[in-house]
C-alpha cells in the first residue's frame, strides 16, 4: 500500500487546488449549472475534459521527465483561454512548490531550478506526472490520483458556492469516482499530440471569470 497517494490525495495537501472552481463558478453565475443534475452533468464533463487535455501530458512526463520543456510549452500553447493559463500555471508551481517541501528527499528542487532556468510556464499537468514519477507513484496510481484530485476539486467547490449540499456532495464524488478508471481507459495512452476540448461551454463559462461581479475563487 502506497500511503504517500493518500497523503496526496488528502485535503490537507497543500497544492493550492481549492483556490479553483475549475470554471464551475462561472458557470453557477451564467446559470449553466442550477441544482445537483446539473452539477453531476458538469463534473462528468469536467473529468472528461481533464483526460482528454491533462491525463496525456500527465502521462507523457510521468513516462519521460526529459519531455517536461516539451509538455510544459505545448501545455502553453493549447491553453488558449487566459483564465484556465494562469490557473494551470498557478496550480502546477504550487503542486511543486508543496511537495518539494514536503518531501525534501525527492529531489524536486532540480525541476523548480529547470523551471526558471528555461523560462517555463509551470503548467499543471505536466508537473504533477513529473512529480508522482519522482515520488515513485506508478503511472496508473498517478492518473487515477490526477482525475481524482481534479474531481474533488470540482465538488468541493460546489459545496462552498452553495450549488450542493455537503451529503449530496460526498453522494456525487462516490459516483464520479467509479468512472475515473473508465475515463482512463479512454484516455491513459493517449499521446500529448491528441490533447483536445471536449467542453467548450465549460471553456467558454471559465473564460468570463475575471468579469464576474463577486469572486471566491481564483478560476
Amino acid at each position: 500500500m502506497n500511503y504517500l497517494l493518500w497523503q496526496l490525495a488528502d485535503s490537507g495537501f497543500p497544492a493550492g487546488g481549492f483556490a479553483h472552481s475549475g470554471g464551475l463558478e462561472a458557470a453557477i453565475q451564467h446559470g449553466y449549472v442550477a441544482d445537483a443534475a446539473a452539477m453531476r452533468v458538469f463534473v462528468r464533463q469536467a473529468l472528461m475534459q481533464a483526460g482528454h487535455s491533462g491525463l496525456p501530458l500527465m502521462s507523457a512526463a510521468h513516462r519521460q521527465p526529459a519531455l517536461l520543456p516539451d509538455l510544459d510549452r505545448l501545455s502553453d500553447a493549447f491553453l488558449t483561454n487566459p483564465v484556465a493559463r494562469r490557473a494551470s500555471c498557478a496550480q502546477g508551481r504550487a503542486w511543486l512548490v508543496s511537495s518539494s517541501r514536503s518531501f525534501p528527499d525527492a529531489g524536486l528542487e532540480t525541476i523548480e531550478q529547470q523551471l526558471q532556468r528555461e523560462s517555463l510556464a509551470g503548467h499543471y499537468a505536466p508537473l504533477f506526472g513529473i512529480v508522482t514519477a519522482r515520488l515513485n507513484a506508478g503511472l496508473y496510481d498517478a492518473q487515477r490520483l490526477f482525475l481524482y484530485v481534479t474531481m474533488r476539486g470540482i465538488v468541493s467547490a460546489g459545496v462552498r458556492l452553495g450549488a450542493i449540499g455537503a451529503y449530496r456532495a460526498q453522494q456525487l464524488q462516490a459516483a464520479a469516482a467509479r468512472e475515473i478508471d473508465e475515463v482512463i481507459e479512454r484516455c491513459g495512452d493517449l499521446d500529448p499530440l491528441d490533447i483536445a476540448q471536449t467542453a467548450p461551454l465549460i471553456d467558454l463559462f471559465q473564460s468570463t471569470h475575471d468579469r464576474l461581479y463577486s469572486r471566491l475563487f481564483q478560476s
